[in-house]
Parts: structure tokens; C-alpha cells; sequence
């Protein structure tokens, strides 16, 4: 990004973050006390320099009954559960656990599980999820493969708890596949677009996705499931052009403030 006249320089932990600099953006990842504190005094001391993005707004998503708490508030439509039922850990803490997820298919075997979890109603949606990328303003959005539709007569039949690995992943892409066009349609964009705008708002991210499926059989009912801070944007078409895009727009946006002073 050199070329773009933008400079990446790794912060050194071991080091107070308030010596080191100048810079534009502090971007990261990272997580716990410590570093909240530190993220927190270096705000006061530069209120000038962009933070992707607040440690406080970012701890909303790590914990998914909070994280969809935001989703529901929308009062997009109404909602009423029935098995089977998925089970996921309520806290996304980044490790393999926290991905794990589990297919209920009767409410006497979720005892067999351990809590603390989230359990979302299990909708039919083709075997496709949506991954809904948003770098500051701009949505880019992607298919994944994800699980298979469940018969009535599963439901009426089977009993217990089924475990399903990670769902979603890179080498899961079904945006190449030769799948049903209405299964394959993506979402429409004023939806994608609204939608954005309101969760930026509310959870005060700039940077996140949104896991979005489509109840087989509809054209217009969607559920968003999951909501993740800081994807894997390698994964995302365009990403180099889309996050340079963003991070300039930063440093117009930082100019065009002071000009103003």
C-alpha cells in the first residue's frame, strides 16, 4: 500500500503505545484489561487519531445473546422459536470452542451440552450462508456453504444432538458453485445497505460482518445469525482496493476536520 501512500508500522508491545508514533490509525485486535486501559489513555492524549475500532464496542460482539440484542432491536419482524434448534457458545472468544455448533433436534437432549449457550431456531436456507463484509461504508458480499435443510420428517424421527465443525470458511466458497438461483440470489442491496448503517450505529464498529441466510422457499425472509468484529479480509473480493479505500478516506476525513478548525 506503499504506492497509496499508506505506511503500516507494527506497534510495539513492549513499549508504551503514548512513545510510539505519530500515527494516523491505530488499528488492531487485541483484547483484555490491559490493553483497554492503554487504548483508552492513548484516546485522551490523540483524540485526533482514528481507533479500528473501540475495545468497549468491540467486547459487545463476544458475546452472542448481546451481540444479536442489536439485530432484534431493529424490530425488523417477528420471530417464533420451534425445533430443531441450534446451540452455539454464548462467549466468542476466538478460540476453536467457540465455533463449535450443535443441531438439537428435541429440548430434553440440550442437556446433554454445556453452557453457558445461545440457541437460535434452525431455519432451512439452502445449504448457503451470506457473509456480508463491511469495511467503513462499503459492503462486499460473499456465499459460503453451510448447513443442509432438515426434513419434517427428521425432525419427527430424529432424536439428540448432532455436532457440526466450523461452518463457514474460505475453502467453504460457494460463490463458483452450480446452486439454484433461488438459493444463490443475493440479498438485496437497500436491505444490505440499511442494515449496515443501523449496526455501525449501534454497536459503533467500522469494521465487521454479518453471517445472513434466506429461509428456503422465500425470496425476501432473511435472519442474521452471527455478527464477527474484524474478519479475515483476505477472504473478501477486492480487499486490498476496498480497505485502502477506507483507510484514505480516514485521512481525508481528518484533514477536512482540521481545515475546518
Amino acid at each position: 500500500m506503499k504506492n497509496k501512500g499508506i505506511l503500516f508500522v507494527a506497534i510495539d508491545l513492549n513499549r508504551p503505545l503514548l512513545d510510539q508514533g505519530p500515527f494516523d490509525v491505530v488499528l488492531h485486535k487485541l483484547l483484555g484489561k490491559d490493553w483497554c486501559g492503554t487504548i483508552e489513555d492513548y484516546r485522551k492524549e490523540n483524540p485526533e487519531v482514528a481507533i479500528l475500532d473501540p475495545p468497549d464496542a468491540i467486547e459487545h460482539l463476544l458475546n452472542r445473546q448481546s451481540m444479536l440484542n442489536d439485530v432484534t432491536d431493529l424490530n425488523l419482524s417477528d420471530c417464533h422459536g420451534k425445533l430443531p434448534l441450534v446451540a452455539k457458545p454464548l462467549v466468542v472468544d476466538g478460540t476453536a470452542k467457540s465455533h463449535e455448533l450443535f443441531l438439537a433436534y428435541d429440548q430434553f437432549s440440550l442437556s446433554e451440552l454445556e453452557p453457558p449457550l445461545v440457541l437460535q431456531e434452525f431455519v432451512n436456507h439452502g445449504g448457503v450462508l451470506f457473509k456480508i463484509y463491511i469495511v467503513g461504508e462499503a459492503i462486499k458480499v460473499v456465499r459460503r456453504f453451510s448447513l443442509p435443510n432438515v426434513t419434517k420428517q427428521e425432525v419427527s424421527k430424529v432424536e439428540g444432538v448432532f455436532r457440526f465443525p466450523r461452518v463457514s470458511s474460505a475453502a467453504a466458497s460457494a460463490d463458483d458453485a452450480d446452486l439454484d438461483p433461488s438459493v444463490a440470489e443475493l440479498p438485496p442491496p437497500p436491505l444490505l445497505e440499511k442494515l449496515a448503517r443501523e449496526l455501525r450505529h449501534r454497536l459503533g464498529l467500522r469494521l465487521f460482518n454479518v453471517d445472513m441466510i434466506r429461509e428456503h422457499g422465500t425470496k425476501d425472509v432473511f435472519y442474521v445469525i452471527d455478527i464477527n468484529y474484524f474478519p479475515g479480509y483476505g477472504k473478501m473480493p477486492d480487499y486490498e482496493h476496498v480497505f485502502t479505500d477506507f483507510l484514505l478516506s480516514l485521512m481525508r476525513s481528518k484533514d477536512k476536520n482540521r481545515a475546518a478548525q
